[in-house]
C-alpha cells in the first residue's frame, strides 16, 4: 500500500540554491561557476519575499555561503534539504533525467562556436532554404529574432542558433515559414543529430509572429528530444500501471517515455499552475504521479540575466502555491525542486552548476525539519519506493523520513 496515493513534483526550472562542490569545473563565459547562487544573489541584489515557500521551510535549508535568501522559521510545515547533481552536465535534460534516476556520465554535445557547416548544409539541402550564418552561435531566443527576423521576412532564410544547452533551435516567422514546414525541418535536424560528434539533447522549433521591432514567440514551440538511454522511474511507474501526468515540457524532455497522460505545454508559469491544479482535480486521478516543469524562471529571466524579473516570477509562484496546496488531497505529497541553477547576476548567459532545493509538504505530516543532504536522483527513489516499483540507476529514498 502506498504511503501517499498521489505525488506531485514541481520543478522550478533553474532555481538553484548555491554553488555545488564541483562548480568550478563548469564555466560561464570563461568564469567558473564556483561563486554562483541563484536564490542567494537574487535576494541580495533585488530582495526576495516568498512567504509560502518560507513557511514550508525554504529558509531552513543549510547554506554554505552567508548570503541571505529567506528567513528560517521555527515551526515549518514541511521537510526540506538541498540536493547535489552527480551527472556530468548542467542542462535541462541532464537535470531532469537524473531527478528520475539516471546518471549521465557522458554529457551531450554543445556548440559554443556554432554548428559545423556539414549540419547547416544538410539542412539547407533538405529544406530548400538558406541558413543565416551570422545567427549560428549561442544566442538569446528573443534577441536572435530581433536581429534576424526582418531579414527572414525578406528572404525566407532559416534562423538556426544554439545556447549553452545541447540544443539546435530554429526560429521561424509563422507567416513566412508555415508551422508544418518548420516542424518537418526540425524533424530532419533531429535525424542528423543523434550521434557524436553532434549528439544533441533537443531540437527546438521556435515559431514567432509580429513585425520588425515587435516580434513575439508563440506557444507553438515544439521540442524533439532523444529518449532516455535507460528506463527512468517514469517507465517503472507506467509499466506497473501507475498513471503519470506531464505538465509543461516534461513529456518533451523524456520524449514521451514513461508518460501516460500528457497535459500539454505551458503558455506561461501561471498557465502551467492552472494546468497542474486542473490535473489534480481530475476524478480519474485517484492514484499516481504528476510531474510539472515551470520554465519561465530560466527562459525569460535566468538566461536574460534579469534579476528583477526572476524575483517577480518567484513571487508569482509563491503567491499561487497556496492554490496548489488547497488542491491537494489528504494523502497527497507535494515536492518542489529545481533542475540546475541560472544565476541572473552571474557572468555570461549559461546555466550555473548549483545545488537544488527540495521542499516536501503533505497535509498528513505530523513532523517537520531538515532531512540529510542527498542527490537529485533521491527524488525518484522516494517516488519509486512509495509506489512499490524498482528505482532506476541511482538514488536513495528518503520516504521514511517524511512523517
Amino acid at each position: 500500500m502506498s504511503k501517499f496515493n498521489r505525488i506531485h513534483l514541481v520543478v522550478l526550472d533553474s532555481v538553484g540554491i548555491g554553488a555545488a562542490p564541483d562548480a568550478n569545473n563548469f564555466v560561464n563565459a570563461g568564469v567558473p561557476d564556483g561563486a554562483s547562487d541563484t536564490l542567494g544573489h537574487i535576494s541580495k541584489t533585488v530582495g526576495l519575499d516568498v512567504p509560502s515557500m518560507a513557511k514550508i521551510g525554504l529558509g531552513n535549508i543549510p547554506r554554505e555561503t552567508p548570503l541571505k535568501t529567506v528567513p528560517a522559521v521555527d515551526n515549518p510545515t514541511g521537510y526540506v534539504t538541498k540536493l547535489e547533481e552527480v551527472s556530468l552536465g548542467k542542462d535541462t535534460m541532464t537535470g531532469h533525467w537524473e531527478i528520475m534516476g539516471l546518471n549521465i556520465t557522458e554529457p551531450f554535445d554543445t556548440f559554443w562556436n556554432g554548428f559545423p557547416e556539414e549540419i547547416l548544409t544538410k539542412i539547407e539541402e533538405f529544406s530548400g532554404r538558406k541558413v543565416i550564418r551570422e545567427a549560428n552561435k549561442p544566442y538569446s531566443g528573443t534577441a536572435v529574432i530581433d536581429d534576424f527576423g526582418p531579414r527572414q521576412m525578406e528572404t525566407g532564410e532559416l534562423i538556426i542558433y544554439t545556447s549553452a544547452d545541447p540544443v539546435l533551435q530554429i526560429a521561424a516567422h509563422e507567416d513566412i515559414i508555415p508551422l508544418d514546414e518548420l516542424y518537418r525541418i526540425c524533424e530532419y535536424a533531429r535525424s542528423i543529430t543523434l550521434e557524436r560528434p553532434a549528439l544533441l539533447g533537443r531540437i527546438i522549433a521556435r515559431p514567432y509572429v509580429g513585425e520588425p521591432g515587435n516580434f513575439t514567440r508563440t506557444a507553438n514551440r515544439r521540442d524533439l528530444a532523444v529518449s532516455p538511454f535507460e528506463d527512468t522511474v517514469l517507465n517503472k511507474l507506467a509499466d506497473a500501471g501507475v498513471p503519470t501526468y506531464s505538465v509543461g515540457k516534461i513529456s518533451d524532455i523524456f520524449n514521451g517515455s514513461g508518460i501516460t497522460n500528457d497535459m500539454g505545454h505551458n503558455k506561461s508559469n501561471s498557465h502551467g499552475i492552472d494546468t497542474l491544479i486542473k490535473t489534480m482535480g481530475l476524478p480519474e486521478f485517484e492514484k499516481g504521479f504528476s510531474f510539472t516543469n515551470l520554465v519561465d524562471f530560466d527562459a525569460l529571466y535566468g538566461h536574460r540575466r534579469d534579476a528583477h524579473g526572476y524575483r517577480d516570477c518567484l513571487h508569482e509562484f509563491d503567491a499561487r502555491l497556496p492554490e496548489i496546496i488547497s488542491a491537494m488531497r489528504e494523502d497527497d505529497l507535494l515536492l518542489i525542486t529545481a533542475d540546475h541553477g541560472n544565476d541572473p547576476t552571474y557572468a555570461g548567459t549559461d546555466h550555473t552548476r548549483e545545488y537544488i532545493p527540495l521542499l516536501a509538504y503533505s497535509p498528513v505530516f505530523s513532523g517537520n525539519g531538515v532531512i540529510p543532504q542527498g542527490h537529485f536522483a533521491d527524488i525518484s527513489a522516494t517516488i519509486a519506493e512509495n509506489f512499490g516499483v524498482d528505482k532506476a540507476m541511482i538514488g536513495e529514498s528518503f520516504l521514511d523520513q517524511l512523517v
